[in-house]
């Protein structure tokens, strides 16, 4: 069953979404994982395409939007809107992609699809209530949910 994890941010200043996305991005291949990260819109999948090359000075991620990527697929891939065609046959059945990052306001209808799916929630009111949402429909299915509270970066 798809685990669950709700990354609560401790302010709600319009890049801390996006940054943490790349962060547990980052983690995540670093571990050998495949992503698909997914953006309410496609203005906000241009913008994470951008930002996956400038968040880090010494952090390289091969990414693509899911309608530039190439064959083979990099390991990262960024989208919006319906479920991605993500499933080459010499990859998992499941999904090419086993971590799904949620940047969207509503829960994708194919998050099943994955081992794992991180949902990041700051503190403005239309995100906290977003995500409050997304964790009852998620809770009320069965799903298993892990809470953690991101700590502010130093400065």
């Amino acid at each position: 069953m798809t685990r669950i994890d709700f990354y609560i941010l401790p302010d709600s200043a319009p890049s801390s979404r996006p940054l943490l996305a790349c962060r547990l991005a980052d983690k995540a291949y670093k571990l050998g994982h495949h992503i698909y990260i997914h953006t309410e819109s496609r203005e906000q999948a241009m913008q994470m395409d951008d930002l996956l090359w400038t968040f880090s000075q010494g952090s390289f991620l091969p990414h693509a939007r899911v309608e530039d990527q190439g064959n083979p697929a990099p390991p990262i891939l960024i989208g919006h809107g319906d479920e991605p065609a993500l499933a080459p046959p010499t990859l998992t059945p499941k999904s090419s992609a086993d971590v799904l990052i949620n940047l969207a306001n509503g829960v994708p209808l194919f998050f099943n699809r994955f081992e794992r799916v991180a949902e990041i929630v700051d503190q403005g009111d239309a995100q906290k209530q977003a995500g409050r949402e997304r964790y009852r429909f998620y809770r009320d299915r069965g799903y298993a949910l892990q809470s953690h509270n991101v700590a502010a970066p130093e400065t």
